[in-house]
C-alpha cells in the first residue's frame, strides 16, 4: 500500500484520532509469520507529529471498514477508556447464509478460545454466564433478503456489537444458524464457493470530545461485497458526503 493509497482511505482526521477505511485482506499488525500489515504503513499518516498513529482497536484481517487510530499516547488512553466503557457505537454490515425467521434480535453468548493441535484456534459460543467465556452481546437486524447464484438464500444483516470480542460477529451469526458468507472457519463457505469474507465495519461513532457532538464515520461498501448486498436489495446508494470515495 502506497502512502497515497492509504491517505485516500482516510475518513476522518482531528487532533486526537484518525478513522480509516481498512481494506479487506490486510492484517492490522504482524502475525507470527510476518508479512505485510497495516501498522507498517501508518507513518504516512503522521501529519507532522513525531510519532505515527497507533491502533485504538482491531479488525480481523479479512474484515474491511472503519478503524480508529489514536494520534498520540494521551489520545490512545482516552479512546481505550471509551471502548472499555462501551461508549463507542459500531455498526457492521454482513451477508449471511440463509433467511432468518425473525427480523432481528440479540445474541447473548459468551465466547472462549479453543485450540486444536491440527486445525489451530477458533472461538466458540457458550452460555451467557459460563465462567469459561467472556460475556459477549450482539444486536442484529435484517436489512434485506435474497438469492445469490451458486450459494442460495442469503440475508443482509446490520450488527451492533455491544462488546468487542475476537470474531464476535462471526461466531454469533454462526451460533444462530446463519454464518457469515465466505467465513470458512465458522461454516460460511459452501462447497465450490470462494467468496471473500462478507463482513464490513460500516460506521463508527466516537464521543471524542465532551464539548462537541460525537464524530461519526461511514466506510463505503467494498467492491467484494457489492454483488451479495445487491442480491439482498442494497441499491448501491452511499451518503452524499462520500461521493468522492
Amino acid at each position: 500500500m502506497t502512502p497515497a493509497e492509504l491517505e485516500a482511505r482516510l475518513l476522518h482526521r482531528d487532533g486526537l484520532m484518525l478513522i480509516i477505511d481498512k481494506p479487506s485482506g490486510m492484517p492490522v499488525h504482524a502475525g507470527p509469520s510476518g508479512g505485510d500489515n497495516l501498522e507498517r504503513h501508518l507513518g504516512a499518516l503522521s501529519y507532522g507529529l513525531r510519532w505515527p498513529p497507533a491502533l485504538a482497536h482491531r479488525l480481523d484481517r479479512d474484515t474491511s471498514g472503519c478503524l480508529i487510530l489514536g494520534r498520540h499516547p494521551k489520545a490512545l488512553r482516552k479512546l481505550g477508556k471509551l471502548f472499555q466503557e462501551g461508549r463507542i457505537g459500531k455498526e457492521y454490515w454482513t451477508v449471511v447464509l440463509g433467511h432468518p425467521a425473525e427480523s432481528g434480535g440479540t445474541v447473548d453468548a459468551a465466547l472462549a478460545k479453543r485450540t486444536d493441535a491440527r486445525k489451530g484456534w477458533k472461538m466458540v459460543a457458550l452460555a451467557p454466564d459460563d465462567p469459561d467465556g467472556q460475556r459477549s452481546v450482539t444486536n442484529w437486524r435484517v436489512m434485506g433478503r435474497g438469492e445469490l447464484p451458486g450459494v442460495g438464500p442469503v440475508a443482509w444483516i446490520a450488527c451492533e456489537p455491544r462488546t468487542g470480542r475476537t470474531h464476535q460477529i462471526r461466531v454469533h451469526m454462526a451460533h444462530i444458524g446463519h454464518p457469515v458468507l465466505g467465513d470458512g472457519a465458522y461454516g460460511g463457505r459452501p462447497p465450490g464457493t470462494e467468496l471473500p469474507l462478507q463482513l464490513h465495519s460500516r460506521s463508527i461513532t466516537v464521543p471524542i470530545q465532551q464539548s462537541k457532538p460525537p464524530v461519526t464515520a461511514i466506510a463505503p461498501v467494498p467492491e467484494h461485497m457489492r454483488t451479495a448486498l445487491a442480491a439482498c436489495g442494497w441499491a448501491g446508494e452511499e451518503p452524499a458526503e462520500m461521493a468522492g470515495n
